[in-house]
């Protein structure tokens, strides 16, 4: 698979932009609201995506190498879904031929995250949702 193919496998909807806390005994991890300051809340679009890997660190870079160690990523994922070779949902972009369908079934961040810009970090656990399955 090329690059381009692999980047296009991105449905959009940022669930993996949202801030996690993983328990350090049980290595559970909660997804939160709050999501990376470089995300366009509108489009679930990174601002700095070339350069994200260089101004958060610790931001998500999946490869087909890495991407099954990565356990917490949403069962909608697609690169997830891939990797567990099941097939992509009907509403993906890549089936539907929209963009926009991942955020009309509600699948996307959109409306849902408050920037990490306008939460204290001390308060990013007041956050934790339910609403993301992984």
């Amino acid at each position: 698979m090329s690059g381009s193919e692999w980047e296009s496998l991105c449905d959009g909807c940022a669930r993996c932009c949202l801030l996690k806390i993983e328990e350090a005994d049980s290595e559970e991890v909660h997804y939160t609201s709050v999501v990376c300051k470089y995300m366009d809340e509108s489009t679930c679009q990174c601002n700095e995506y070339d350069n994200r890997n260089s101004l958060v660190p610790d931001c998500v870079w999946l490869t087909i190498d890495t991407v099954e160690s990565y356990k917490w990523l949403p069962k909608t994922c697609a690169y997830r879904i891939k990797a567990e070779g099941r097939s992509l949902h009907s509403w993906h972009p890549l089936l539907s031929g929209r963009s926009d369908t991942v955020h009309e079934i509600g699948i996307s961040v959109v409306g849902k995250c408050i920037s990490e810009e306008h939460v204290h970090s001390n308060d990013v656990e007041d956050n934790i949702i339910h609403w993301v399955e992984h």
